[in-house]
C-alpha cells in the first residue's frame, strides 16, 4: 500500500532527525527566558533545608511509532524528547525507555510490562484512551504513577482503576463546544457526526451532538467500524441524511477511508470537520496523492502547546504539533513529583502531585520549579500547554486547542484557543 510505505519512509525519517535535533535545538533554546518555551540550563541548587534535591527517574514511553495512530505520535514523541533533554541539561536526572503501542491494546499492555520488567518508575501514554485502558488495571494494582498527554475519554475522570493515572489534556467535554461553536459560525444547521464505534468515537461523537443540541442545530450521529474493508454503507447514511456540515471524528486509515467516500459522493471539503485523528499536515496527499487541494476548506481541531513551544517543536516534526506540549509538561510534572516526593515510589509521587500546579510560585520551566523546590518552596507550575491547575481526580482544568484549516494545501493554524473548565 502506498500509503504503509510513505509513512516508513516518514518515521524512519523522522527517527534520525529527531535525535540529532533535540540535542541541538536544547543547546540553541536553553537560554531562552520566554515563559513558554520549557527551556532550561543552568543546573538547580543543592537542596535547603525543607527542600529536595533532584531525584533519579526512569520514564517509559508508550506511544505509537506504527500503526493507526503512527503519524500522529511524531509530535508526542518529540515533545517527550525535548522535555528529557532540558530536564537533563539543567541538572536532573531522568532515563527515558520507549517502546512502541502501535494502536494495539495487547502490544501496548506487554510494552508496559517490559518496561517496569525494566525498572521504570512511572509511565507515560498510551495515547488513545482504548489502549490506556488496556494496562491502566496493572498500573493501578502496581501503584505505578501514569501520564497521558492525549487520552480524553471522560471515563478516566470516575473510574475506580484510574488512581494512579493523570492527564495533562482535559477530558473531551473541553473540546466537543469548541468544535460545535466553529460549525455553527461558519452556517451549519443541520451536521451529520460520522465517528469511530469504540470508547473515542462514542465518547466524542456525543458530546459533539449534546454541544449542538445545545444550540439548537440538527443533528445526527452515523457510527462505523473502524477495521471495515469500506464505507460505503456510512457514507450513503450520510448523504441520505443531507447534512451541511460533516464532523470526522475518525483516526488516520479509516478516517482517510471515509473523507474518499464522502468526496466521491459529493461532500466537498468545505463542509468537512475533522477531530484530532485527523490533525494532519499529510492528510491531502493521503487523500488523493495527484491532488494537493484537494481538502482545502476542511477545519481540524486538536490539544497543542503554546506558540513559542509550537516553533520549537515544528523544528523536529513534520509541522504536526498536536499534544506535543502536553506531552513535554506530562514529563516534567513526573519529573517534578519525583522531586518533591523525595522518591520514586508511586503513592508517594501521587501525593506530591497534587502540590504542583495551583497554590505555590508560579513557574514556567523545569529549572525553575526545581530550583524553588531545593529551596523548600511550593511550586505551581505553569506549562508549555498552559496553567494546568489540575483537579483532584487529575485532569487538568485548563486545555488550550488549535483550529486549523487546509488552505492551498497546507495545513494553516487559524486560531488558539484557550478553555477554563472552572468556569
Amino acid at each position: 500500500m502506498h500509503l504503509g510505505v510513505r509513512w516508513i519512509s516518514r518515521r524512519i525519517a523522522f527517527l534520525a532527525l529527531v535525535l540529532f535535533a533535540v540535542a541541538m535545538l536544547s543547546a540553541a533554546c536553553g537560554d531562552d527566558d520566554d515563559d513558554d518555551d520549557g527551556g532550561a540550563t543552568t543546573p538547580p541548587a543543592a537542596a535547603a533545608d525543607g527542600g529536595n534535591a533532584p531525584v533519579a527517574l526512569t520514564i517509559g514511553s508508550v506511544l505509537p511509532e506504527t500503526g493507526t495512530l503512527g503519524p500522529l505520535g511524531i509530535p508526542i514523541i518529540a515533545g517527550v524528547a525535548l522535555a528529557v533533554a532540558d530536564i537533563n541539561a539543567a541538572g536532573g536526572d531522568v532515563t527515558l525507555l520507549e517502546r512502541d503501542s502501535g494502536t494495539d491494546p495487547d502490544l501496548a499492555t506487554e510494552a508496559v510490562n517490559s518496561l517496569l520488567g525494566e525498572g521504570a518508575h512511572v509511565i507515560l501514554g498510551a495515547m488513545a484512551s482504548g489502549v490506556t485502558q488496556a494496562f491502566i488495571q496493572t498500573l493501578f494494582d502496581s501503584e505505578i504513577l501514569q501520564c497521558s498527554a492525549s487520552a480524553t475519554s471522560p471515563s478516566f475522570s470516575t473510574q475506580d482503576n484510574a488512581g494512579f493515572f493523570f492527564r495533562t489534556v482535559p477530558p473531551d467535554e473541553a473540546v466537543s463546544p469548541i468544535i460545535a461553536d466553529e460549525v455553527v459560525a461558519d452556517g451549519g444547521t443541520r451536521v451529520a457526526i460520522v465517528a469511530r464505534a469504540d470508547d473515542y468515537g462514542n465518547a466524542l461523537g456525543g458530546l459533539v451532538a449534546s454541544s449542538l443540541d445545545e444550540l439548537g442545530v440538527d443533528n445526527t450521529i452515523i457510527l462505523y467500524d473502524p477495521a471495515s474493508a469500506t464505507f460505503d454503507s456510512t457514507v450513503e447514511e450520510v448523504v441520505n441524511y443531507g447534512p451541511d456540515a460533516v464532523v470526522n471524528i475518525g483516526f488516520f486509515f479509516d478516517g482517510t477511508g471515509v473523507i474518499r467516500g464522502l468526496l466521491e459522493a459529493g461532500i466537498t471539503a468545505d463542509i468537512m470537520y475533522g477531530s484530532d485523528g485527523l490533525f494532519l499536515p499529510s492528510l491531502p496527499g493521503d487523500v488523493d496523492p495527484n491532488d494537493s487541494n484537494v481538502l482545502d476548506g476542511m477545519k481540524v481541531f486538536a490539544a497543542s502547546g503554546g506558540d513559542t513551544f509550537n516553533a520549537r517543536l515544528t523544528e523536529i516534526t513534520d509541522g504536526n504539533l498536536i499534544y506535543g506540549g502536553q506531552a513535554y509538561d506530562c514529563v516534567i510534572l513526573l519529573t517534578l513529583a519525583a522531586q518533591a516526593a523525595g522518591s520514586t515510589d508511586g503513592a508517594d509521587m501521587l501525593a506530591a502531585l497534587g502540590n504542583l500546579t495551583e497554590g505555590g510560585t508560579v513557574c514556567t520551566s523545569y529549572e525553575q520549579c526545581s530550583k524553588l523546590l531545593t529551596e523548600g518552596e511550593d511550586i505551581d507550575y505553569e506549562g508549555v500547554s498552559g496553567p494546568l491547575n489540575l483537579n483532584d481526580v487529575g485532569d487538568p482544568t485548563f486545555g488550550r486547542y488549535a483550529v486549523a484549516q487546509f488552505q492551498d494545501g497546507e495545513l494553516v493554524n487559524i486560531k488558539s484557543i484557550d478553555v477554563d473548565l472552572t468556569e
